[in-house]
């Protein structure tokens, strides 16, 4: 593990693709990024799994922060205003209205606009190269 966080994301899904691409151009935050099909999950201290249920940010320390939390921290990380936003992210009824509004999205990725159908299907039986 390194001295930076890493933001772990499905590179399967064209919508978290899509989202995490627009993160890095615009939102700029200060992690490392790596679809979960290219890292080496047991060195990062999660699970296949988990990194298929959610986007995940590992902090140096090996904590792992998943899904809206995750979204929260890569806020948190970028210079300028978004700190706020990922600061509010944090804090009950946020934090709660959050998880729900990221379990919504994660769970029609696939239905939203970048989505596709393989972001609806397992990962061991999406179309493509393993």
């Amino acid at each position: 593990m390194g001295t930076r966080p890493v933001l772990v994301y499905d590179g399967d899904c064209a919508f978290c693709t899509t989202s995490v691409r627009f993160a890095e151009k615009y939102v700029r935050p200060n992690c490392s990024v790596v679809a979960w099909q290219f890292a080496d999950l047991d060195e990062l201290g999660v699970t296949r799994e988990r990194a298929e249920h959610e986007l995940l940010w590992i902090a140096p320390g090996g904590t792992v922060h998943g899904g809206a939390q995750a979204v929260a921290k890569l806020l948190l990380s970028a210079p300028g205003a978004w700190a706020v936003p990922g600061a509010v992210l944090t804090l009950p009824p946020a934090r709660w209205a959050g998880h729900g509004l990221y379990r919504l999205i994660a769970d029609n990725r696939h239905r939203l606009p970048g989505g596709t159908a393989a972001c609806a299907l397992p990962a061991d039986r999406r179309p493509g190269p393993r």
